[in-house]
């Protein structure tokens, strides 16, 4: 069954994950960026408080390992609790990153998520999957079947 919702997910593009980064989390935006991903329509399908060791932030970011912002992306994900979730509505991922708006804070438009609470390029307030594919394995990376609804 497993296989099948997966699969059913990635054929729809119904989901997608995020994460809400440390240092959003300590400056206490998790509420109000809740807030403006429900206003968008978004469903929670699963989400969580959690705190990464460096070796799960290296193992979700291994994609980047050779890239030379990997070491400092993995000690700064482990620094402090995030939130995880995976967040249901059609067309989920390009919905979700026209939401938080581009990766630079600085290139983001008004009223999203990034432009809003990002402090810099790497604290830049939440993660967002890149593809429908890469949405079901972050998400079953921090989630089991009987987290998600």
């Amino acid at each position: 069954m497993l296989l099948y919702i997966n699969v059913y997910s990635i054929m729809r593009g119904n989901r997608t994950f995020t994460m809400i980064k440390p240092t959003a989390v300590k400056k206490g935006h998790i509420g109000p960026i809740l807030a403006i991903i429900n206003d968008a329509g978004f469903k929670i399908i699963a989400m969580k408080l959690l705190r990464l060791s460096k070796e799960q932030a290296q193992q979700f970011y291994a994609i980047h390992k050779e890239r030379p912002f990997y070491a400092d992306l993995c000690t700064f994900m482990s620094s402090g609790p995030i939130v995880a979730a995976i967040i249901e509505k059609d067309d989920a991922v390009n919905a979700y990153r026209e939401l938080i708006g581009a990766t630079n804070p600085a290139n983001a438009k008004e009223g999203t998520i990034r432009k809003l609470f990002a402090t810099s390029l790497q604290e830049n307030a939440v993660h967002g999957s890149d593809s429908d594919e890469n949405a079901v394995i972050e998400g079953n990376f921090f989630f089991s079947d009987i987290e998600k609804f």
